[in-house]
């Protein structure tokens, strides 16, 4: 879902995009990037819930989060949290439009993820 959104991210980011139509070997081998340091930024879609491998990843920003479970939104927090070899801590963003369907389901993932002990405060745009 809302990959035409995530090519047109990929676009303006500069970046590839990785999504259900991206083969394996182009996956593997953009994945390898990231993790030689060769690409700083990937967009991708939901294929990266599933058996990927990033530990150094230190920021994630999540653009539509709706529909997707809390345990999906769990298991990227823990991958991305894990301890990093400088010593830094990762950041996880979730981008949500006020009084959306789409903050709805976010604040269920919010209230979830606080009774896990993750701590997290809500910005607003105007803020920043």
């Amino acid at each position: 879902a809302y990959v035409d959104q995530l090519e047109e991210l990929g676009a303006h980011l500069g970046a590839p995009v990785i999504d259900g139509k991206t083969s394996t070997s182009k996956r593997e081998k953009l994945f390898q990037q990231f993790r030689d340091r060769e690409l700083s930024t990937l967009v991708v879609s939901k294929v990266a819930n599933f058996s990927i491998d990033l530990p150094e990843a230190a920021l994630a920003i999540q653009v539509s989060g709706t529909f997707g479970s809390r345990q999906e939104e769990a298991q990227r927090l823990g991958r991305l949290l894990r301890p990093k070899e400088d010593g830094q801590e990762a950041t996880f963003y979730t981008l949500v439009a006020r009084e959306s369907l789409d903050a709805e389901y976010a604040m269920h993932r919010q209230r979830f993820l606080a009774e896990q002990g993750y701590a997290y405060r809500l910005v607003d745009a105007v803020d920043l």
